[in-house]
């Protein structure tokens, strides 16, 4: 019989836990990739909210609307106690807890991320939930009671900032690759 010939055989154990210690291996490489990027994104998303709030409370007045495209797109200060839509705006220690379980929550399964898709939906999430969890315990008025500053007015619909974007896209993007099937380990798609 030539090799082709020759039934396939089912791999030996030594076979498997070669291939099982490679495949460990790669996910530790991968890991190791996707937790730099995880820190990385959320840092720039933290710096950039940050900058821009400090931006947005030094040149813009409360209140005051300043139209960018129209009535689609402008720029106005708010300080925001609630959550989006101004809901809940008594209740802010609701939101500190919230925001720093999301944040425990992401560090702790960004430890199973594999995939560099996945760590930027990562990134995006955990910068944004550290910003406004900073913003909650660390803004006026008082030490877990604080306000978080938006100046992104759409459409008179709600007002943001660069935090929200970051976990709109986050979000969305966890949406589509949970959908897609992609591993949160990375690897091939099973």
């Amino acid at each position: 019989m030539s090799d082709s010939d020759e039934p396939l055989s089912e791999p030996t154990a030594a076979e498997s836990e070669t291939r099982q210690d490679d495949t460990a291996e790669a996910f530790r490489t991968r890991r190791s990739r996707a937790l730099v990027i995880i820190l990385v994104i959320a840092l720039l998303v933290v710096l950039a909210d940050q900058l821009t709030k400090l931006w947005a409370t030094s040149a813009l007045t409360e209140g005051e609307y300043h139209s960018l495209i129209g009535t689609l797109l402008g720029l106005q200060l708010t300080y925001n106690s609630g959550a989006a839509f101004s809901f809940l705006v008594d209740a802010t220690w609701v939101f500190t807890i919230v925001a720093a379980l999301a944040v425990v929550a992401l560090l702790w399964f960004s430890r199973l991320v594999g995939a560099r898709s996945w760590a930027i939906a990562f990134g995006l999430l955990l910068g944004g939930a550290i910003t406004h969890l900073g913003d909650r315990l660390f803004r006026a008025p008082s030490f877990g009671q604080g306000h978080v500053v938006d100046f992104i007015a759409y459409a008179n619909w709600f007002i943001g900032n660069v935090a929200d974007i970051a976990i709109f896209f986050g979000a969305l993007l966890a949406l589509v690759l949970a959908v897609a099937g992609v591993p949160l380990r990375g690897g091939p798609r099973r």
